[in-house]
């Protein structure tokens, strides 16, 4: 059995313990959603970390111009595949360990946002928002993880800060990043014992094509204090550089900025809390508008 790359480490504490992380040089990594704006510098992140990457995404024109930019195919292969389709991502999965020969980590990165009150939004739009946002999380792992048990290798979801504060007008966004949360802890007990790690990542606020649509919002621009104080979007490197940071760790949860961890610790009482004042709603027919 080949293993992914690893070197052991000591954590901070008065005890010292053993860990191993995760080294990405020359490891294989497939990444969904490798075209969109996250994906992309990702990809080009990875790529400076030594990995050799299986970019996988709907527009082949994109991939295929991404896996040239990263050195082409011994370093970066352009793999077309819907996230929507558990056969073409089997594919894919398959594909990516006939051509680099293994496949150490996988990034579930493809992501999708509507806004809009539960009774006004598009059905279809609230069921995509769960398909790509959950359901393509678990396809993308139930792919891919015959070749990562053979490397003891790690999954990472990408979520949200929206899996643990949720606002209104995006229902279908936090449910389902709330459900990828779920997803992750059951997938890690099942993995228990096998060397295999399984983790998310929750970004805050930051800079996409998607975020840049969902501004044009007032009502939900409203509801997020002006995306101003606590709401104020960070820096898309710091986001992808806490990914890899993630992976090298083998971490079960990342939130960004870190000092917003305490939201995975609490959200309860921090939905609670914050329900009372910046998440009060703004919408239409709203007494306390």
């Amino acid at each position: 059995m080949t293993t992914a790359h690893t070197h052991p480490a000591t954590r901070r504490g008065s005890r010292s313990r053993r860990r191993e992380r995760l080294c990405l040089d020359e490891a294989v990594v497939l990444l969904t959603g490798a075209t969109g704006g996250l994906g992309t510098d990702l990809a080009r992140e990875l790529h400076r970390h030594g990995a050799r990457i299986a970019l996988v995404g709907r527009s082949q024109e994109r991939l295929a111009a991404l896996a040239a930019e990263l050195g082409g195919p011994d370093r970066a292969l352009a793999l077309q595949g819907n996230v929507a389709e558990l056969t073409q991502l089997e594919g894919v999965a398959a594909r990516t360990a006939d051509h680099f020969g293994r496949i150490d980590v996988v990034i579930a990165g493809a992501g999708t946002d509507t806004a809009d009150t539960l009774e006004d939004v598009d059905p279809r739009a609230f069921e995509r928002d769960i398909d790509t946002n959950l359901t393509a999380v678990w396809r993308t792992f139930r792919a891919t993880l015959p070749y990562v048990r053979r490397t003891r290798g790690h999954l990472v979801a990408v979520s949200s800060l929206a899996a643990f504060v949720h606002s209104p007008m995006q229902s279908s966004y936090a449910a389902s990043k709330a459900g990828v949360v779920a997803l992750c802890d059951s997938l890690r007990l099942e993995l228990a014992g096998s060397g295999v790690t399984v983790g998310s990542v929750h970004p805050t606020f930051f800079d996409t094509p998607m975020q840049a649509t969902l501004r044009e919002n007032a009502a939900l621009t409203a509801a997020w204090g002006g995306y101003r104080g606590v709401f104020t979007p960070v820096d898309r490197g710091q986001v992808v550089k806490e990914i890899v940071r993630s992976i090298n760790r083998r971490a079960r949860t990342t939130v960004v900025p870190r000092r917003y961890s305490f939201a995975a610790l609490a959200p309860g009482p921090l939905q609670r809390l914050l329900e009372t004042g910046p998440l009060r709603p703004h919408v239409k027919g709203n007494p306390h508008a």
